[in-house]
């Protein structure tokens, strides 16, 4: 069986052989073990599920949070000719209903969901019906309330195990996870067995460095002038994205920014530059990571402190996945730390402006009191704070309060593309074709690029159909309403938008419950985990490396790179420099010796007592006399 496995990963990815852990992983779930696995960023997570789906008979159901990384990653195995599909909150009723029946009958391979849809009773009602190989909990540490990103939807996961046939293994992968949180992550799962796998976290080829400077534009300028390859510039603000682009342009330095609020065609295609080395530097908020696989990215630098060790691994990890040597440098100035702790304030807005937000919310929403469980709602941030005329951070945090306390899922913003679906058979698209020919070359062109579209709802590009056929995105859009007015093709606009789930139906102010304890609990481990990060800048002694692994509970010697272990290397050899000064000075004020007698005399090596000389002649505290002996200056 493994050379099966390798098989399918030389077929599929062109490699010969796994990275550390992933092909023990892919025997563990091909045995039927409920599995978790810890491979750090860049360890490649999607392989120990992708391979062993492909060697196993039925379909691999996926759970991930992601829905940008999902619709990513479904496209990419059509790609390969591996059927997919995906459902996530941002698809109609009627195109979750087809992909369930595809999965069911269509011999797919992959089921990618998002947690929020495991409760829709069009999904949970027909679940038993597909023949799974196993569940991949993707993101699992969102699943453990002591981790820095519950997620309550994740909670479900586990009732999966009274739905499917119980021999069906859990997957469960994360990057970043504490002891505590893996022992949650196995509890909430209700695993049959302990069983962990996971790499050693650490990054020899990375050199964690922390600048402390006053003046950060100074010190990037004349980094990067310096240094040499690709890197990523992470930033706080959408705003200083640009801001700090710009600067770097203006300085001869090539860069584009990147966040969530750009267009999805503009990210695309800044982090295809990017990647393509068409552009040298990309500055960017954390949205910047998903699905990058960029190996030769040399140096992270992040601009701003993060707001946890887990958060600052993962994006510092981006950095030199080929092994070569890399650098992950982090920004401090005087006030950052301050600024950060302010920032606790924002994150956790009063008890009672969470519920000014949520009846804002549903204000806005326009759902009545007792009405809008499960439903999904289109919804515009931007103009949702302006309507109310409320502060953005503090709105989006409250939100994500919300959600943590079970109330709201909460999307953030994403892309959907327009998407199609023939609702008539191949036969009567003929006939209709025959009798009106002036949509006969629009419906080639449709035909044409895009597969799929009699069995599902597929999604389709209008600015690539019409460059392929020269005619305006806005006369594609009008072939595409008519048609569906003719009841030829179901076609659904595409937008961009955030989405709200209400999860239970809209309560009165004086019934949503948000408990002062749990309130206060969260906001404390919030500190704790802000108070890591910040201990981790201020240490100026121990290893870089080894604060982060003691961190995930992991035990390693000193580095040797970061800049703290210079600096103690370096203060090491200044007191050995001393002590051999003075030894030498000791001797020659007894005598007058040359180099070989004095090594013979001080009983030390050549190398320590010819640098001990230069320092002394450098001082002007020795001298040579005409016949190559050494001399004591004496005052």
């Amino acid at each position: 069986m493994e050379s099966v496995y390798k098989d399918i990963l030389k077929k599929y990815w062109g490699y010969s052989s796994f990275r550390p852990m992933q092909e023990d992983i892919i025997k563990s779930i091909c045995s039927g073990r409920d599995t978790l696995a810890l491979l750090p960023t860049g360890g490649g997570k999607s392989v120990t599920f992708q391979v062993p789906a492909l060697a196993l008979e039925g379909i691999c159901l996926v759970i991930t949070p992601l829905i940008a990384l999902m619709k990513e990653q479904v496209s990419r195995l059509n790609s390969m000719s591996v059927k997919a599909l995906g459902i996530h909150s941002g698809m109609t009723s009627e195109e979750i209903d087809i992909a369930i029946e595809n999965s069911i009958y269509g011999n797919y391979k992959f089921l990618y969901v998002s947690p929020e849809r495991l409760s829709a009773r069009s999904f949970s009602g027909r679940l038993s019906r597909l023949n799974l190989s196993f569940i991949a909990v993707d993101e699992a540490h969102c699943i453990s309330q002591w981790g820095y990103d519950f997620r309550p939807s994740y909670l479900r996961i586990a009732e999966l195990r009274d739905q499917v046939d119980e021999r069906v293994p859990f997957l469960a992968l994360t990057a970043t996870a504490t002891g505590s949180v893996i022992d949650d992550i196995m509890e909430k799962l209700r695993f049959r067995e302990r069983n962990v796998m996971k790499t050693s976290f650490a990054r020899p080829n990375i050199t964690y460095l922390v600048r402390k400077v006053e003046d950060k534009e100074k010190y990037v300028l004349k980094t990067l002038k310096k240094a040499k390859g690709s890197g990523i510039i992470y930033v706080r603000s959408r705003k200083r994205t640009r801001e700090i682009a710009e600067m770097l342009i203006e300085n001869g330095i090539s860069a584009d920014y990147y966040h969530a609020g750009l267009k999805d065609e503009l990210r695309d295609n800044r982090q295809v530059a990017w990647t393509n080395n068409e552009k040298r530097i990309i500055v960017s908020t954390n949205a910047f990571g998903m699905g990058i696989d960029k190996p030769d990215v040399r140096f992270v630098i992040h601009w701003d402190i993060p707001d946890s060790i887990e958060n600052y691994f993962q994006e510092s990890g981006r950095a030199g996945r080929d092994g070569i040597a890399s650098s992950a440098v982090l920004l401090v100035t005087p006030s950052d730390k301050n600024r950060l702790t302010e920032s606790i304030k924002k994150k956790f807005p009063p008890i009672e402006k969470i519920k000014d937000i949520y009846d804002a919310l549903c204000n806005y929403l326009q759902i009545p009191i007792g009405s809008g469980k499960e439903g999904v709602f289109d919804f515009n941030i931007a103009d949702f704070v302006s309507k109310y005329r409320l502060p953005v951070t503090e709105t989006v945090n409250s939100l994500q309060f919300l959600q943590r306390e079970g109330y709201i899922e909460f999307t953030g913003e994403f892309n959907n593309p327009s998407r199609v679906h023939f609702i008539v058979g191949r036969d009567d698209l003929y006939k209709f074709q025959v009798s009106n020919e002036s949509f006969d070359n629009f419906i080639k062109l449709l035909l044409r690029s895009y597969t799929g579209l009699f069995s599902e709802f597929v999604s389709i590009n209008e600015s690539e159909l019409s460059r392929r056929s020269g005619i305006s995105k806005d006369t594609i859009y009008q072939y595409l309403v008519k048609l569906a007015q003719l009841h030829i093709i179901n076609f659904i606009p595409g937008k961009k938008t955030s989405l709200v789930i209400l999860k239970e139906e809209r309560l009165m102010r004086k019934a949503l419950k948000i408990s002062t304890e749990n309130y206060l609990d969260v906001k404390n481990r919030y500190s704790e985990r802000l108070s890591k990060m910040i201990e981790y800048t201020d240490h100026s002694e121990q290893c870089r490396q080894a604060i982060l692994l003691k961190y995930f509970n992991e035990v390693i010697a000193d580095c040797g790179k970061c800049d703290t272990c210079k600096s103690k290397a370096e203060q090491t050899g200044i007191a050995d420099d001393l002590e051999s000064c003075n030894r030498i000075k000791e001797l020659l004020l007894i005598s007058r010796f040359d180099i070989s007698e004095l090594v013979d005399t001080a009983n030390m090596p050549e190398e320590k007592v010819i640098r001990a000389v230069r320092l002394l002649l450098d001082n002007d505290e020795v001298y040579y006399l005409p016949d190559k002996k050494l001399a004591l200056k004496k005052d």
